[in-house]
């Protein structure tokens, strides 16, 4: 967990604000459970994070977490708060205040209200994400010659892998937008 800019503070409140009113005009919420949502306390993860774009951590001692006087913070990857990702943003805070409503399980109810967020598309943007993600961080590309599919990673695979898709032996190149 990284402490807050100012500036991701604004851009965070912002964000919880805007994706609170949303679930306002759903159905399954009162009022009251969305008011005691502002209370928590927001936060960014680590920049360097990969496969987490959101966490919501509760109080130390919490056994049966249940209600949102109960969440430490939720936090959200740093990039998120760019304009780009602005709409996956708004899906992940959506998918964390779900969980701070007591919903911590990602069972079938959870999904069900998560799928009540009214931009489907935006909940998709997360394998692009953490591919991004990824790839910004990676020292090789893993490349294949037949099908053009990148696989971003840490160590030169020397000849040694296949490609998921079409079994053709993967080139390593070094990751030039990692330098």
């Amino acid at each position: 967990m990284a402490k807050p800019s100012v500036n991701q503070l604004n851009e965070l409140n912002g964000l919880r604000d805007f994706v609170i009113e949303v679930m306002s005009a759903m159905e399954v919420w009162s009022d009251n459970e969305l008011t005691n949502l502002t209370a928590i306390k927001l936060g960014v993860l680590r920049k360097n994070a990969t496969q987490r774009h959101g966490v919501t951590r509760w109080k130390r001692g919490v056994r049966n977490p249940s209600a949102p006087e109960q969440v430490e913070v939720i936090d959200l990857h740093p990039r998120l708060l760019n304009a780009d990702w602005k709409p996956y943003a708004a899906w992940v805070m959506h998918h964390e205040l779900v969980h701070a409503l007591g919903y911590t399980a990602h069972d079938s109810t959870f999904r069900s209200l998560e799928a009540l967020w009214p931009s489907p598309k935006s909940g998709k943007m997360g394998s692009s994400f953490t591919e991004m993600l990824r790839k910004e961080k990676s020292s090789w590309l893993w490349v294949c010659n037949t099908c053009e599919k990148e696989y971003p990673r840490q160590k030169a695979g020397k000849g040694r892998y296949l490609c998921r898709i079409c079994r053709t032996v993967l080139v390593d190149l070094p990751n030039k937008a990692s330098q």
